[in-house]
């Protein structure tokens, strides 16, 4: 991006004749007789210029205390800092979870600092001075690690992986508007609050910033704001290494309003106006294009490498004494900058007591409504949700994604609770319920033919896989379970929001994937949508439900463990064919506890276990070889590795029976990975290849997963292992 021409530096508000973005500069408001000018009156700049000292010198204490850490950006966005905790957001320091506060996301979270000293600063009682210092330390318990967790009081989300921050700015953007829809009256907004996301340069390079982005623009979410830290410095140098882009016309051109602050070093009241102005929009989402200078009053001041390692003790030691402080002290805050944050606490108690005292109005005026926001603020579903399940379903063959609307529609329906969505498969993934409303801006209702408004709870995402999971853990992080996001999908493209799906999962998040098309039965798409190694990534991933059911009745069983989960995100995963419907033998309470016996022989030489769409195969494996080779066979679905370790050791030993040493063989057409820790061998995938374009049926031919074919693999394994051919311990992979 091309520097701002000086003649456009010196007038406020003046705008760039070539992009129409108003200039914000040193001094200069733009906007009269504001709240943000009335605010500002009774600070001095000599007051401000103390604080940012002040700021900067502790980022620098805390990052050389260890000699690591990332000072650069978070020294440079002081002046954004105090703008927004001591101007312009609102939130309570003592009532850290406050309702209706606003909600900062730090995207570019490298700059944790800059986050966890504001946290100080304003009175957040957890961040006390000696956990603040505890930045890069050896400490267990430190509230400060190097990316903020939503764990810790103050931080909405974790944030790390670059442009995950943004993407759920956009998503927690989207619940403050869906609530506000569904319970605000006029004269009564229990839920006003805005939205604040801090990004640096990487956060707009990343490919789901970019998908959130254009989400934001499209659905006009006015209430969020975006402030970009414009100081030209990744890792690798300087920005135009790889960016040569305008900026700004990009955020234009996807709906965006663009204000730009040319000293965002030290012109706190431009940051302020611009700030103002910003959460005044009534039609846009709001960017706000900050310039800075990385490591401003540093030695390595405008380089890469004030973006990632401490300044060095003579560098802190110079800077300090050019600041006028004492070079020999450290950690300095002074009385007069704690004096300027005093206020806060105070004003955030009133902000609580008067939003508590409307909501006191509110229950009046509407109790019904009122106890239905109640509910839903403390994460409460209505206690008969589980009965709106069917409790029989069709006896023909019934694809588990079919399966899934089945089960699944008459709750969404109903309950309001459920955001649900799609990356632009609505035909396939069977989520849509009757009377469906769409979450959309209510202007792009004739545009797009449909009906939609901010009340809606059926969301297209467009073809954005990596967004649709990123904005719905934004959803899930506003307030526990207030708002229970589900995607949906083919599964192979899961693949694509994995780095989302892991944050939902690293956050304890609440949140409902429904994978469709999870196995080679999905035929003539071919092996770019077979997803033969997938399974293998989410079950094992730390805090991650994934359940893949065998037929209508498990496909209830799997909802319903995915609903109660209320700590932990899930994916339904569900096969594009039809399967055969099992019950009685199948039952729902049995994919609760992950895995089940459905056909038991006391005496039995060999267990199989079934698991999702091949299931019925696994039924029929054992049939025939009890048919025809006189085996005894128990056979075992076993929908969920997860849930089954968390039953107890005597559950688990009886359902398998491995004890009894006799053999256990999986049936499923994926990679056999995992498959050791509870069976013996495993009729599955080859990992030297993907899959084959072939129609679903033959596919399964192809690779052998057929009752003939798969009936004398086991046999000839059976006979190598009575042999002493195969030893115990032994895991066997029978492929094609």
């Amino acid at each position: 991006m091309s520097p701002i021409a000086e003649k456009d530096l010196v007038v406020p508000g003046k705008l760039d004749a070539s992009a129409q973005t108003p200039i914000l500069s040193k001094n200069g408001l733009g906007f009269s007789k504001d709240k943000a000018e009335s605010r500002i009156a009774s600070h001095a700049s000599a007051e401000h210029d103390l604080v940012l000292k002040t700021f900067r010198l502790l980022i620098a204490d805390l990052c050389q205390q260890f000699k690591g850490g990332h000072p650069g950006g978070a020294i440079d966005m002081a002046a954004i800092g105090v703008a927004l905790w001591k101007y312009v957001m609102n939130y309570a320091p003592h009532q850290a979870d406050f309702f209706n506060r606003d909600r900062f996301v730090l995207s570019n979270g490298h700059t944790c600092l800059f986050q966890y000293t504001f946290l100080h600063l304003t009175g957040y009682e957890a961040m006390t001075l000696d956990q603040l210092k505890s930045y890069h330390s050896s400490r267990e318990d430190a509230l400060c690690p190097g990316h903020p967790e939503i764990e810790h009081e103050g931080i909405e989300v974790t944030t790390g992986p670059l442009g995950q921050g943004i993407a759920n700015a956009v998503g927690l953007a989207m619940a403050t508007k869906h609530l506000a829809a569904e319970f605000n009256r006029p004269g009564h907004e229990v839920v006003t609050n805005h939205t604040w996301c801090m990004i640096g340069d990487a956060c707009l390079q990343e490919g789901v910033g970019l998908e959130a982005i254009s989400l934001a623009g499209h659905f006009r979410l006015n209430n969020l704001t975006v402030i970009y830290d414009n100081n030209q410095i990744t890792c690798d140098g300087s920005v135009d290494l790889t960016n040569t882009e305008d900026v700004n016309a990009k955020m234009r051109a996807t709906g965006w309003d663009v204000i730009e602050v040319a000293d965002g070093c030290f012109d706190v009241e431009g940051i302020i106006a611009a700030l103002e102005r910003a959460r005044r929009s009534t039609e846009k989402p709001t960017f706000i294009n900050v310039r800075t200078v990385i490591g401003v009053d540093s030695a390595v001041a405008g380089t890469a490498v004030a973006h990632g390692a401490a300044f060095g003790d003579q560098a802190v030691a110079d800077m300090k004494r050019a600041y006028g402080f004492n070079p020999e002290e450290f950690f300095v805050v002074p009385d007069a900058v704690r004096e300027f944050f005093a206020d806060i606490k105070p004003r955030g108690q009133r902000l609580v007591k008067e939003w508590n005292d409307k909501l006191q109005v509110y229950r009046t005026a509407y109790p019904e409504l009122a106890a239905e926001f109640e509910a839903r603020r403390h994460g409460q579903l209505p206690s008969n949700w589980e009965s709106l399940i069917p409790r029989e379903f069709p006896a023909k063959d019934t694809a588990t994604r079919a399966s899934s609307g089945l089960v699944f529609n008459p709750i969404a329906e109903k309950v309001k609770t459920f955001m649900v969505g799609t990356a632009d498969l609505s035909p396939s993934v069977n989520m849509m319920w009757k009377g469906k409303e769409d979450f959309q801006h209510p202007s792009l209702q004739p545009q797009c033919g449909i009906n939609g408004s901010y009340r809606g709870r059926y969301i297209h995402y467009g073809v954005r896989e990596h967004a649709m999971a990123a904005l719905a853990n934004g959803m899930a992080a506003y307030a526990p379970n207030t708002i229970i996001p589900v995607t949906s999908s083919f599964f192979m493209f899961y693949l694509y929001a994995a780095p989302a799906v892991r944050m939902g999962a690293l956050q304890h998040l609440h949140i409902i994937h429904h994978a469709t098309h999870d196995s080679i039965g999905m035929g003539e798409d071919g092996p770019t949508h077979q997803p033969i190694e997938l399974a293998a990534l989410y079950r094992a991933m730390p805090n991650l439900l994934y359940i893949r059911p065998g037929d209508s009745e498990e496909t209830a069983g799997a909802w319903t463990a995915a609903i109660e989960a209320t700590h932990t995100p899930s994916i339904i995963s569900t096969s594009r064919h039809a399967v055969r419907q099992l019950a009685p033998k199948t039952r729902r309470d049995g994919v609760r506890r992950g895995a089940y016996v459905i056909e038991e022989d006391a005496d039995a030489h060999l267990t199989i276990i079934g698991v999702g769409a091949e299931l019925g195969l696994a039924v029929d494996v054992a049939a025939r070889l009890r048919e025809t080779a006189a085996l005894r066979v128990r056979v075992v679905s076993f929908p969920s590795p997860r849930l089954f370790e968390k039953q107890s050791l005597e559950y688990k030993r009886q359902t398998l029976q491995r004890g009894s040493g006799r053999p256990v063989v999986v049936i499923e057409p994926y990679a056999g990975l995992g498959w050791e820790r509870y069976a013996d061998a495993a009729v599955c995938m080859s990992t030297d290849r993907f899959g084959q374009s072939l129609p679903g049926p033959k596919a399964y031919e192809y690779f052998g997963f057929t009752v003939d074919k798969i009936v004398p693999r086991i046999q000839a394994y059976l006979a190598k292992r009575k042999a002493g051919e195969i030893l115990a311990g032994e895991f066997v992979e029978m492929t094609r």
